[in-house]
């Protein structure tokens, strides 16, 4: 295939053709990082309504076994519907990763599809492990490449994340270069996710990674049987950019391919929150701790924000469910200033709580040129902490916890593993022990077998 002036073509080949070998350890062992960070989120999110309802859709529309695992019903099913569940399921607690340049959420859409897939064909660790590393480099960089005016408007990891899929699965499916690009081409032309969802606290997100991951799934599958797609759904006169922004930047398609691992550009999230709060969240930290301040001590929280922030989390007035107040950057600080921290236990305690509305009252978000400007690639955390005392404090963090110049260690990704896994009783203690180490022994695994045994 010729892919000179043709970045979807340049894409789909680097998709396609990838090979085990190519990858650097690090990335390789990142990716390791990532999809046992991923389980535990699943797990995690197994037992909320929104999940429990795109469960009950697929054991009823499903199989009723199958050779692939769906990790909250605990059933066997066909690779669709185990890809459709356990991917509503990774993104609900709000602890799957995220790439800050793209403003993406890669796990939650790669590795449910993947991981399906892989178990149906009984495809190697090593495969599972290149699969997965092609849908991050591939879904990041149309994410970067849709911009900061498409996330305005639409929920990039619906989007970009049909995308990712289909190239993981493409990669598993063992696709040349010409399908890879076909099934890029029906997985755009799928592609959607809204976030006019937040205002009424709909369910709707999990149904964009659901939808993403069953769509991925899907394009590359009919591509493999010679099912055709657009070949310029990306940068094509009316292809998504066309459709869906107005600031795309067609040489982040291509940047690097082969060389810059976007997979180790990638961050995992240390409070249970929308990822645009996490900055402001550890500056308030940062700031009572230098201080010794206490949530009584403080009038008023300003936190000096980049405009991303305020579209996401400024329709978000009066939350009113546990994930609304997710993404609610008065709710989170107000968990940090009385707890100490932001964890799944603090969010489902938090509503109706009158302390925590008083604190979320006396927080505002203010546009920083500062952060603004380095936003998406840089997520600075600036706050000004006014105290009862007449105090005026300043605290800055330029790296967030899990960003990767202040990442997880394997220790703590496995201690986050074990308290996601163990949430709500998803899963006993024993089990998620197990899946940790299917996880790490993966790249000597023949088979990709099931991950979780009870």
């Amino acid at each position: 295939m010729n892919t000179s002036n043709h970045p979807s073509a340049a894409l789909a080949d680097f998709a396609a053709s990838l090979r085990h070998d190519e990858i650097p350890p690090a990335v390789l062992r990142r990716t390791e990082d990532l999809m046992l960070d991923c389980l535990g989120s699943i797990l995690a999110g197994s037992s909320a309504p929104a999940v429990r309802c795109i469960a009950d859709y697929a054991d009823a529309m499903g199989p009723s076994s199958g050779p692939s695992e769906n990790l909250v019903s605990r059933r066997s099913t066909s690779p669709v519907f185990a890809a459709m569940v356990n991917a509503a399921a990774a993104h609900m607690v709000e602890q799957d990763d995220v790439h800050n340049g793209a403003v993406f959420h890669p796990a939650a859409v790669v590795f449910p599809p993947a991981i399906a897939v892989a178990q149906a064909l009984g495809r190697s660790g090593d495969e599972l492990l290149t699969a997965c590393v092609a849908g991050y480099e591939v879904g990041i960089r149309v994410g970067e490449f849709l911009g900061r005016s498409h996330y305005r408007i639409f929920h990039t990891t619906g989007t970009a994340g049909a995308l990712a899929a289909a190239a993981a699965v493409g990669r598993l499916l063992r696709l040349d270069s010409e399908q890879m690009l076909n099934a890029l081409g029906s997985a755009g032309t799928q592609a959607a996710g809204l976030w006019e969802f937040l205002k009424d606290a709909a369910d709707s997100k999990q149904l964009h990674t659901a939808r993403a991951s069953v769509n991925g799934l899907m394009a590359a599958w009919l591509a493999r049987d010679g099912f055709t797609g657009a070949r310029r759904i990306l940068e094509g006169s009316q292809g998504m950019a066309a459709g869906m922004s107005t600031d795309a930047d067609i040489t982040r398609l291509t940047d690097g391919l082969g060389t810059r691992w976007t997979v180790l550009e990638t961050s995992f999230k240390f409070h249970a929150s929308c990822r645009h709060t996490h900055p402001a969240a550890d500056a308030l930290l940062e700031a009572m701790r230098e201080h010794g301040l206490k949530a009584s001590d403080i009038e008023k929280v300003v936190t000096h924000v980049h405009q991303g922030a305020i579209d996401v989390l400024g329709p978000v007035v009066n939350p009113v469910t546990v994930h609304q107040s997710k993404f609610s950057m008065g709710t989170v600080l107000a968990m940090i200033a009385l707890h100490g921290r932001a964890g799944l236990a603090e969010f489902d305690a938090a509503p109706g709580v009158a302390e925590v509305a008083d604190f979320r009252e006396r927080v505002s978000m203010e546009l920083d040129e500062e952060v603004d400007g380095a936003y998406p690639a840089r997520w600075i955390g600036k706050v000004t902490v006014h105290t009862r005392d007449g105090r005026s404090l300043a605290a800055r963090v330029d790296e967030p916890k899990g960003d990767p110049g202040n990442t997880l260690s394997r220790a703590e990704i496995e201690d986050k593993t074990l308290r996601l896994g163990t949430y709500r009783n998803a899963a006993s203690e024993a089990a998620v022990k197990g899946m940790i180490d299917r996880v790490w022994k993966l790249a000597d695994s023949g088979q990709v077998g099931r991950f979780l045994e009870d």
